[in-house]
């Protein structure tokens, strides 16, 4: 799966709310100053050579739709992130955001909890 740059990754947020949706629809779905219409098409274009995206015709209209869930797209960011970013350690990955974010003592807590779940939900896997 090839890297998005910041437009395709913003059309592909866009679409992915929207599920599917003409040139028009995406551009609606910008912010001031929006960018023109060319511009999206192009991108939308390229989007679609990469494979992240598809249309149906009608006509010459077409409207597009996101091969790729969210989902998909997230973990395949994610690990390509770890490995660039933090040499594929979950645990420094960690500390970093910890530390850098200075979460509350309710932040860490939940993120305690949500672990210590995580843990026992796979020990009793291996039971």
């Amino acid at each position: 799966m090839k890297n998005l740059t910041k437009a395709e990754e913003q059309i592909m947020q866009i679409l992915w709310r929207l599920e599917k949706a003409f040139i028009n629809d995406i551009l609606d779905r910008f912010p001031e100053p929006k960018p023109a219409y060319n511009t999206v098409s192009t991108i939308v274009r390229i989007l679609e050579k990469k494979g992240y995206i598809s249309h149906k015709a009608y006509g010459k209209t077409h409207e597009y739709f996101p091969l790729i869930s969210k989902k998909e797209y997230t973990k395949t960011f994610l690990k390509g992130f770890m490995k660039s970013y933090f040499e594929n350690s979950y645990q420094s990955l960690a500390s970093f955001f910890t530390k850098e974010n200075k979460l509350s003592i309710e932040e860490l807590e939940e993120i305690k909890k949500l672990m210590e779940d995580e843990i026992n939900k796979q020990k009793s896997k291996n039971i």
